[in-house]
């Protein structure tokens, strides 16, 4: 096991690393920008190095500095969170090519499955249901077209190294094609650095569902059951659950079971996560592999009673999974909301002070941030600021246990998306399991009328 881990983050993912380390007997370094040099996750780490001003290309970004942080202090590994630099297959190389450990998968894991494209030939290529869709990049609106003619519309323009909904356009008729196919790839190349876009079919109303699995070294795979994040805003999730109301145990098994063809498709290893579209009619379609540890991985920490975080770091170590998928169990449900420093009604980042913060408690409430009374939001992350979780007998309890959460939890200072999400949980068609990907915008045009 390891001795020292570097942990390259900030706010409660970092927080949440270093808590599993401390639990492990880990020595932890966290690394920081000026702007952070006072954050919760750099009073509880071990040790602490500056790495840059604020800007993250500066600082969190910046591999040569991460790189000397973990030289400098002596650390065996390099535990990424997500976000930053946590899918970046060029610092995992590096990290392998020095002698640090990257806790995640491989390299090539990383390059394949953040090429979308190649993601999809390769599962496709193993009988593995995926979404209709281009077999590969196209190379000019003609091809896009031509593709688009026989995929039928409406359809979703995708970047090949996208992520968080950057890249993306729905084309619904021919005449939208030519711009959106433009817009797309300037977005794709100014966010991402390649601007190859593939088409997809764009589905009305589907279910966003992924599966978490886990793989060691020695080619022992097991999924951990599926987490429904249909209520997103462009792409962006808001709320996320596990087991979802809409798959059945059959279901489930077989979603889990494809999930785990893909991923020892690409001889993945660590923890990862599948995301399928399931349609109206219960078909479900591979769409990605996220490289990495998700923002919602508690929930499934909350029904499985698994530590992701730890078993990361011991896959990474070179230690075997320590169950097998029988020995899994999925107990109750588990809601998370994403807490942001937003403005509910417009979306827009609220950076500032926080003058008073006092986080729900009681049982089967969990709450995962670095926020503190009297922390300064600053504008250069992203507005994430705490994990609300909640875990109940069944959906009910753990629903009426996350109203009870919203309603004690308070921020003071800045704006939040508290308010929207305690409409959320108000709402009668949620409260009864029927959402998809359009429910917010359905949620939120009600409310304008």
């Amino acid at each position: 096991m390891f001795k020292k881990i570097l942990v390259a983050n900030r706010g409660e993912i970092a927080l949440r690393v270093i808590r599993a380390c401390q639990e492990l007997g880990i020595k932890t370094v966290a690394i920081h920008s000026e702007a952070d040099t006072n954050s919760w996750h750099v009073r509880a780490a071990d040790e602490a190095v500056c790495v840059g001003p604020a800007e993250d290309a500066l600082s969190y970004r910046n591999i040569p500095n991460v790189l000397s942080a973990a030289e400098i202090t002596g650390a065996e590994a390099i535990h990424p969170g997500y976000g930053f630099l946590s899918e970046n297959a060029h610092f995992a190389e590096v990290c392998e090519s020095v002698g640090v450990k990257f806790i995640g998968p491989t390299s090539e894991n990383i390059a394949l499955m953040g090429d979308k494209a190649k993601a999809r030939e390769v599962v496709a290529r193993r009988g593995l249901p995926v979404l209709p869709g281009s077999p590969g990049e196209l190379r000019n609106e003609s091809e896009a077209l031509e593709a688009a003619r026989k995929i039928g519309f409406p359809v979703i323009l995708k970047a090949s190294a996208g992520g968080g909904g950057r890249g993306m356009r729905v084309v619904n008729k021919e005449d939208e094609l030519a711009r959106a196919f433009q817009a797309a790839q300037a977005e794709a190349k100014s966010t991402f650095g390649h601007e190859g876009v593939y088409l997809e079919r764009y589905f009305l109303e589907p279910r966003h569902i992924e599966v978490q699995v886990l793989a060691d070294d020695r080619g022992r795979v097991v999924f951990l059951g599926e987490r429904d994040c249909s209520i997103q805003r462009r792409y962006q999730k808001l709320v996320e659950e596990t087991p979802s109301p809409a798959v059945s145990e059959g279901l489930r098994r077989e979603m889990g079971r494809v999930a785990v063809e893909a991923i020892k498709a690409v001889h993945y290893r660590n923890a990862g996560t599948v995301e399928f579209l399931l349609d109206k009619d219960q078909n479900f379609y591979f769409m990605e592999v996220n490289a990495r540890i998700q923002v919602e991985h508690p929930i499934t920490e909350m029904v499985t009673g698994i530590d992701l975080i730890k078993e990361q770091i011991r896959i990474a170590a070179g230690l075997p999974l320590g169950f097998r998928q029988q020995d899994i169990r999925i107990t109750g449900h588990s809601f998370e909301c994403r807490i942001n420093a937003e403005c509910p009604e417009k979306f827009t980042p609220c950076p500032g002070l926080v003058t008073q913060y006092r986080p729900p408690g009681g049982f089967g409430v969990r709450v995962d941030s670095a926020m503190e009374p009297h922390s300064h939001v600053v504008p250069h992350y992203d507005s994430l600021i705490a994990k609300l979780i909640t875990h109940g007998q069944n959906r009910e309890e753990a629903m009426a246990r996350m109203r009870r959460a919203l309603d004690e939890f308070v921020i003071e200072g800045i704006k939040t998306t508290l308010p929207l999400h305690r409409r959320i949980f108000s709402d009668a068609e949620f409260q009864k399991g029927r959402v998809s990907t359009s429910f917010l915008e359905r949620l939120l045009t009600n409310q304008s009328n």
